[in-house]
């Protein structure tokens, strides 16, 4: 077997394995899921997204598997937006905290779905027209420097959101959680329920994201093992984050900018790759984890002085 085989099998195995873990002990039925168990959980899919780069590191080369940890790094603090809309969904529909961990999984596991039809597709399409790499760096650029000036405060509007629009018209819908299901009979006739409703919105909007991430996993990669493994234990991931940040999500107010620059630099490094300027990938990672740790440093620093002057 080649290493990128052998790679995608322990990947598979490990994967499975860890679902299993994450799903028996980690997350029992209708448990709630405190910050200390959050932490734990997200300290496991972290430490095993780190246990992948050494294993990485020991089959592929040290190219390839920094060229993983830098595109999980990206992914993975990308997955931080996702969560500040997933909270926006979740109070919109008043969902109750007990379906709080069976509605995250369902959609997840969907939004993952997704992105492999999404990656898979890409993968092709770059494959065949190399040209489009240009237009994605194009549009990375774009899009993070309106990232950069853009309001963050700003809310989503999910009563205007195109999808929940759509399935308004298209299904039977209920007003109801139907005490967790995803589907109720009212009057003899089957409607869905408000968590339905919004395991399609946290997928779809999972896939709004990666119109961003995986264009710019492009930019850090050509390699299908690193894109494809990079990115699903990045959105596993993002369960356990939610627990950990939706009471400290304005903590990381910041972070959006320290992001934006970083699309920025991918969407370069993908437009200079015209003139065969080749960027290595240890820059790469340096400029990723230099932007989101200021990101993260400068909110904190921002909000202790908010505090400062708010105690005075």
């Amino acid at each position: 077997m080649s290493p990128s085989t052998i790679t995608y099998l322990v990947f598979g195995i490990v994967l499975l394995l860890a679902v299993t873990f994450d799903l028996g002990l980690l997350s029992r039925k209708g448990a709630t899921i405190t910050i200390k168990r959050a932490l734990f959980q997200t300290a496991f899919w972290v430490g095993l997204a780190m246990a992948f780069f050494v294993f990485m590191w020991y089959e592929d080369g040290h190219k390839t598997a920094l060229e993983y940890f830098s595109a999980y790094l990206m992914e993975w603090s990308l997955s931080i937006d996702n969560i500040f809309v997933f909270i926006l969904i979740f109070s919109f529909f008043r969902v109750k905290p007990a379906y709080y961990a069976r509605v995250l999984l369902i959609g997840i596991l969907m939004a993952i779905f997704l992105r492999v039809i999404f990656i898979t597709v890409g993968i092709a399409l770059v494959t065949r027209f190399h040209w489009l790499l240009y237009v994605f760096g194009a549009i990375l650029v774009y899009t993070g420097i309106t990232m950069f000036i853009s309001d963050h405060e700003a809310e989503m509007d999910v009563e205007d959101n195109r999808v929940y629009k759509f399935l308004k018209r298209l299904l039977p819908l209920t007003g109801s959680d139907g005490g967790g299901r995803m589907q109720v009979v009212i009057d003899g006739k089957r409607r869905f329920t408000t968590l339905f409703v919004v395991v399609v919105l946290l997928a779809t909007t999972d896939i709004v994201f990666a119109i961003d991430s995986i264009p710019a996993v492009f930019g850090i990669t050509h390699q299908t093992v690193v894109i494809y493994t990079s990115n699903i234990v990045a959105v596993l991931g993002l369960r356990s984050l939610f627990f950990l940040l939706r009471g400290a999500i304005d903590e990381f107010s910041h972070l959006q900018q320290g992001i934006a620059v970083v699309l920025v630099f991918v969407g370069l490094k993908m437009l200079v790759e015209y003139f065969d300027v080749q960027i290595p990938v240890y820059i790469s990672l340096l400029v990723i984890l230099v932007c989101i740790a200021g990101g993260i440093a400068y909110s904190m620093w921002v909000n202790r002085k908010k505090g400062g002057k708010n105690g005075i």
